[in-house]
This record gives C-alpha cells, sequence and structure tokens, in this order.
C-alpha cells in the first residue's frame, strides 16, 4: 500500500479546523451558532459603515473605499479599487463557500431527500417571486428601476441567524433549521439570477477558457482526486476568467464548489476525510468574520445628506422596502399554509403559526445578497445605488424588528423538535 504524499501547506492550514470537525455533533447547528456570532458581526460593521458615511470621517470613508490600487483586469471595471475587490474578490470566495453549504445539504444533509427539499423549496419559491411582484407593482411606472426586480428576493442567512440568536430558546431549533434551509434554496435562486439576468456582453473567448477549467476541475473529481490544492488553484484562474468573460465573477466560487468532491456520511454530522467538509470548515470562520462583515462596511454606508422622510416614498426605496417586508412575509407565510392545507408538506416541527410569522419576517432582511445584487443592477449610478442602500436597510430593519418582536413575545410551546 504507497502512503499518501505529504501535505502541501496551504493544505495543512486548510487542517487546522478538523479537531473542530470531528468534536462537531452536527453540521448544520455547527453552521448554525458560528452563523449567528457572524451576524451580530455583520450588524455591527452595517452600523459603523452608517455612522462612518454620517459623520466628520465621511470623506475619508468613501475614499478609501474608492482607492485605486490597480491592476485594470477588464476594460468594463477600469483599474480596481477597494471597493471592487470586496464585491469582486472576496465575495467570490462568499459565493464558493455558499455553493459548498448548498452541495452539501443536497448531498448529505437537510435537502438530501425530496420529502425534505419540499416544504423548504416551495417556501424559497414563494418568497422570491412576491417580493419581485410587489416591486414591479411599486415602481410600475419608474422603467429606469425596473431592473432592480431581484433586490428584495433575497434572504440574508448571518442576519437572520443572527436576530434568532438574541432570542435565544424562544426561537426554536426546528425554526432556526428551518429558516437556514429555506435561505439556502434562496441562494440557489440568487446565484442563479445573478448568472441569468445581471450579465451582458459576454467574451466569449474567455468564456470557453472558464468552461475549459471548470472541465478540468470536473475531469479531477471523477479521476478521484482529493486534494484541495488543485481545486483551488482552478478556482483561482476560474475567478480571473470568468470575470474577464462578462459574467459575474462569484459565480466562479459556486461553479468551483460543486466540482469540489464530497464523501457522504450517513448517520453521521460530518466526515473529517470529506474534502467538501475540509474546504467547509476552513473558510468558515473567514468568510463569517471578516468577508462578510468587511462587505456590509463597504455597502451600507449611505449618506443621509440631503435626504429626508420624503426619500423613503421615492419608488426605487419603497419597492425594495415593501418587497422585502411585505412580499417575504406574505411569500413564505402564505405558501406554507397551502401547502399544508394541500397536504403537501407540514409545519417544521410542529411549531405555532405565530412562529412560522415570525420567521417569514425574519426572511425579508435582505441584506448582503440584496445588496450585492443593487449593485450589479445599477453599476456607476452612485443616486440609484444610495436609494437601493436606503431601500434595503428600511426593509431589513422593518423585518427584523417585527420578527424578533412577533418570536419574543410568541407563546412558547413545551417542546419544538428539530427534526
Amino acid at each position: 500500500m504507497t502512503e499518501s504524499p505529504p501535505p502541501t501547506p496551504l493544505e495543512t492550514l486548510i487542517d487546522v479546523p478538523q479537531q473542530i470537525v470531528r468534536k462537531t455533533r452536527s453540521a448544520l447547528r455547527d453552521f448554525l451558532i458560528s452563523e449567528a456570532a457572524g451576524g451580530i458581526v455583520l450588524i455591527a460593521a452595517a452600523v459603523l459603515a452608517m455612522v462612518a458615511a454620517n459623520s466628520i470621517f465621511a470623506d475619508d470613508y468613501f475614499t478609501l473605499l474608492h482607492y485605486r490600487t490597480g491592476p485594470v483586469l477588464t476594460d468594463k471595471l477600469g483599474p480596481m479599487t477597494v471597493h471592487l475587490w470586496i464585491n469582486d474578490g472576496l465575495m467570490a470566495v462568499f459565493f464558493l463557500l455558499v455553493g459548498l453549504e448548498i452541495k452539501r445539504e443536497f448531498v448529505d444533509g437537510r435537502l438530501a431527500t425530496w420529502e425534505r427539499r419540499r416544504l423548504p423549496f416551495i417556501a424559497a419559491a414563494a418568497g422570491m417571486v412576491l417580493p419581485a411582484l410587489v416591486y414591479l407593482a411599486v415602481t410600475g411606472g419608474e422603467m429606469s428601476v425596473q431592473r432592480g426586480w431581484a433586490i428584495p428576493a433575497a434572504t440574508d442567512i448571518a442576519f437572520a441567524i443572527g436576530v434568532l440568536a438574541l432570542l435565544g430558546s424562544r426561537a426554536p431549533p426546528a425554526l432556526k433549521l428551518f429558516l437556514t434551509t429555506v435561505a439556502i434554496v434562496d441562494d440557489m435562486g440568487a446565484v442563479g439570477i445573478i448568472a441569468v439576468a445581471y450579465t451582458d456582453h459576454l467574451n466569449s473567448l474567455a468564456l470557453a477558457g472558464a468552461a475549459l477549467v471548470g472541465g478540468g476541475l470536473y475531469a479531477l473529481n471523477r479521476s478521484g482526486v482529493r486534494r484541495l490544492t488543485p481545486y483551488l488553484i482552478g478556482f483561482v484562474l476560474l475567478w480571473l476568467l470568468v470575470l474577464l468573460s462578462g459574467v459575474h465573477a462569484t459565480i466562479a466560487g459556486v461553479v468551483t464548489a460543486f466540482l469540489i468532491p464530497v464523501t457522504k456520511s450517513p448517520g453521521a454530522p460530518d466526515n473529517a476525510e470529506s474534502p467538501l467538509h475540509k474546504l467547509e470548515h476552513a473558510l468558515h470562520p473567514y468568510v463569517a468574520y471578516a468577508i462578510v462583515p468587511l462587505f456590509g462596511f463597504a455597502n451600507a454606508g449611505v449618506s443621509l445628506k440631503g435626504m429626508s422622510l420624503a426619500s423613503l416614498l421615492e419608488p426605487l426605496v419603497l419597492g425594495i422596502t415593501l418587497g422585502l417586508f411585505l412580499g417575504k412575509q406574505i411569500g413564505i407565510l402564505g405558501s406554507i399554509a397551502l401547502a399544508e392545507r394541500l397536504g403537501i408538506a407540514t409545519r417544521p416541527g410542529g411549531a405555532s403559526w405565530l412562529q412560522i410569522y415570525g420567521v417569514s419576517l425574519l426572511a425579508g432582511i435582505g441584506f448582503t445578497m440584496s445588496l450585492f445584487i443593487g449593485g450589479l443592477a445599477f453599476p456607476g449610478n452612485e443616486v440609484l445605488v444610495d436609494e437601493v442602500k436606503l431601500g434595503v436597510l428600511a426593509g431589513s430593519i422593518l423585518s427584523g424588528v417585527a420578527g424578533y418582536l412577533v418570536l419574543r413575545f410568541a407563546p412558547q410551546r413545551k417542546r419544538v423538535s428539530a427534526r
């Protein structure tokens, strides 16, 4: 029997968190704990951004974000800035983690069977369609902002789980797991929207190169290559080629994630030897505590100078606010009620309708993905991007506060199972 080659420095770094993996009782429960803490850090970063954008340091804040670092990777983007490196570079790592989480849940987790997928898919689909329809209804006469229809369709897992964490035992595990699975399916829809609705002027040569790299990663997977180093090198190459192709570079993260090998572990929460699990556990602390908060700090800051309460009634702002606050709760709560009435699925863990309503409200916290899609919808238009930020903040705050209050004062059942 041949000995395995020694690990590379990169693989040694990735293997460090495996002590955590082996001690973890449940991958998804571990994810919820760290995601909750990350969500609280994200909330702090967003607040700090708003303070910075409306303080004596406002000029320094915006100057830092638009500081040109170079190089010019594409004529479309121009010189790379701090803001671009965060949104187009670091966020590709965020989407790599999102892709890993989606694949894990489908192959070996809460979404591994059609029975378990049914309700999250129904709730997530309705929770994306209704906000988009509300947005289009509110902004119907403003053709210049129609491109932003997908902004209120997204749910921010970290922010929502962060709010649930503040509730402690008043947010039963069943609701946390349900909200997480809905948000993961929601992320799948958001990735598809970004790839299809916000991609133009394709560079066919770069796209062909990206397809070639993707094919190489697929061949590595099929050949049984389990070392992560080749996949991570492929991820960097794929990121650059996708960026040059005109498709948003973050899609490279999801594509790479789907091609990384995973070892199933039926009846067990995790597999310490699975390449996917290794990478997911290695990335999660950096994404939760650094990348996502950096994104929040770089994108949540909007100057309120010159704005008034009337600004909240601008079609774009109102469309996003109502899409997140009304569209999400109507879509998710209504679809769950209809699914149960038709016998298609049942409420998670015997939760009360008031608790389901509270979770439906929390799903209206769009923050990270909504801000991200807003930047893609109106590139270079600072006025509209500021309105997007205002609408996302208003809708997310309304949803978060309302969801928290509903769950805080909802009567507690004696026991709500997490299964």
